[in-house]
């Protein structure tokens, strides 16, 4: 493990493995270097990238400074793109799609662009997320309830309800608690692309880099629908759909889909 340090002093721990060109990868929500599909990902990917994990902020061994604003998450991408040479390759999921394309949009220096069905509710398909999702995340955790602010996430992402109260009697229910702090922050930047609207046509207009834009075909049909319209907004997108895939990353299916888009010219 290696660490950097961000703009507001806060210290964010990364592994940097392979040889190549580099890459940085970008967890979703409740995922970090220790729990999570990057780190499976990643060893996929080195033998043709020199790959970048991290922990985003208040997750893992990376630390925390409050208050939040997702400003400070792109500067800690900014810190590792320093890290990388001054610019890379930017690869997100889910959430983390939506953070790495926020980061592409501020004019990071990032080459290449790659996004994983980012949650976005865009028609009635599904009903759209609570308005105020951020809040309820952090009523329960200032009851000291963040076992709570989980289950609601759970609820939001459609796992369903036997599959939450199991969970609870896991051992990987421990380890959801401990980043539940971080709940607010996908929160905040994402659910107001989540309420079953159109997005907003103007909104990402400096991502002007070579993005790929791809979902699963067994995912759920709101779910492709607003990957397939952010996809359309984007000036310089490519949109693919994974046969077979789902919103879980399978690996081996997606590393030489990865590979591909970024090797090409």
């Amino acid at each position: 493990m290696s660490t950097v340090t961000s703009a507001d002093g806060t210290r964010i721990a990364y592994d940097r493995t392979g040889e190549g060109d580099p890459l940085i990868l970008v967890d979703g929500a409740m995922c970090y270097r220790g729990q999570g599909p990057m780190t499976a990902l990643a060893k996929e990917l080195t033998p043709r990238f020199t790959v970048y994990t991290y922990d985003r902020r208040g997750r893992g061994e990376s630390g925390d400074t409050a208050p939040y604003a997702v400003e400070r998450e792109l500067e800690d991408l900014a810190a590792l793109l320093r890290e990388a040479g001054g610019s890379a390759h930017l690869f997100g999921a889910s959430s983390g799609a939506m953070l790495a394309l926020e980061a592409a949009n501020s004019g990071l220096a990032v080459r290449k662009l790659a996004l994983y069905e980012p949650p976005l509710v865009v028609d009635d398909s599904r009903p759209p997320l609570p308005a105020d999702l951020a809040e309820q995340y952090e009523r329960s955790l200032a009851a000291g309830r963040p076992g709570d602010a989980v289950a609601t996430f759970m609820r939001q992402v459609e796992v369903p309800g036997f599959m939450i109260a199991l969970m609870r009697l896991m051992p990987v229910w421990k380890k959801l608690k401990g980043v539940a702090p971080t709940l607010p922050y996908d929160a905040a930047f994402v659910t107001r692309f989540q309420q079953g609207e159109p997005l907003p046509r103007d909104r990402w207009n400096g991502v002007t880099v070579p993005t790929l834009v791809a979902d699963g075909g067994k995912s759920p049909t709101w779910m492709r629908n607003g990957v397939g319209a952010l996809a359309g907004l984007l000036p310089n997108a490519r949109y693919r759909t994974l046969p077979g895939q789902t919103h879980m990353i399978k690996e081996k299916v997606l590393a030489p889909v990865l590979a591909e888009f970024l090797d090409g010219q």
